[in-house]
């Protein structure tokens, strides 16, 4: 089997230092040639602006294939369209549509704007009403912490494959059969989509579990028992958080899986590790 094709999501730097990590990062992992990387927004679309500017440099300063996340959560569909329409003339052929989280972050109250895209799936309708995108969405194998069930979950992901989208990134996750079980109900539901894992190699336990606290992302207890004791150990982290990761990518990669979007929270270190692991090469 050949290696994976891979992606990355940044995030918009806040700070001078923060943008020059950012753009280390950018550039040492274009290196490996991603199919794209992602660039989020912020709760309630509070980064658009800096979004936008970091998917304006990655066009003119780099060859790699920018896919901004655009939300629906608190903006007038008029706004989106021509956000949608600054993006396709500026050369940007692919989108994260999301619902996007509220300003008090994924547990708060969601209320669509009264003349906006309600949901993820209105918002895919009336980006391909606009222009020909490949329109990426999300899928939570663990059920998105607001949906009433699992089932209404794959349901409202099913809305999102009918819309337009053909490939949704997950959420991240640590158990591998909680994503096998979650494509085979997709499959058993007769969606046209190709999952793309998302992988989140991190070394730091509090910010994980925060993280997954906040997306309801279960941590298996095997798990956080590696990296007890490490609080003050940095090297020792990095080296498990890189075996943990390579070593979940290549069990799905047995199990048929040939894609990975990898969340690098703006460090490239992990990411290109375990990309290099696995086989990605890019280009010197």
């Amino acid at each position: 089997m050949g290696a994976p094709r891979v992606s990355f999501e940044f995030f918009p730097p806040k700070t001078l230092e923060a943008e020059a990590s950012l753009w280390k990062t950018v550039n040492r992992l274009k290196a490996l040639c991603p199919e794209f990387v992602s660039v989020t927004y912020g709760a309630d679309g509070s980064t658009r602006e800096r979004t936008h500017q970091v998917i304006k440099d990655i066009l003119t300063k780099t060859s790699l294939r920018p896919a901004p996340h655009l939300t629906c959560v608190g903006t007038p569909q008029k706004e989106i369209d021509a956000i949608a329409d600054e993006y396709w003339s500026m050369g940007v052929r692919q989108i994260v549509a999301l619902r996007g989280d509220p300003e008090g972050g994924a547990e708060a109250n969601y209320i669509p704007h009264p003349e906006g895209y309600a949901y993820a799936s209105d918002l895919v309708q009336g980006l391909l009403e606009k222009h020909p995108f490949e329109l990426l969405v999300a899928a939570y194998p663990e059920t998105h912490p607001q949906a009433i069930s699992a089932d209404k979950d794959l349901e409202n992901l099913k809305r999102k494959i009918d819309a337009g989208s053909r490939r949704a990134i997950t959420q991240f996750f640590f158990d591998n059969e909680i994503f096998l079980r979650f494509r085979d109900r997709v499959a058993a539901a007769q969606m046209n989509v190709k999952l793309i894992p998302g992988i989140l190699p991190v070394t730091n336990f509090n910010t994980l579990s925060r993280f997954a606290g906040a997306c309801g992302a279960s941590i298996p207890q095997w798990f956080s028992t590696q990296f007890e004791g490490l609080d003050e150990d940095p090297t020792t982290r990095q080296l498990i958080a890189a075996h943990a990761a390579v070593s979940q990518a290549e069990q799905l990669g047995r199990e048929g899986v040939d894609d990975f979007h990898f969340y690098t929270l703006n460090r490239a270190d992990l990411s290109f590790a375990v990309c290099h692991a696995l086989g990605v090469r890019g280009r010197a």
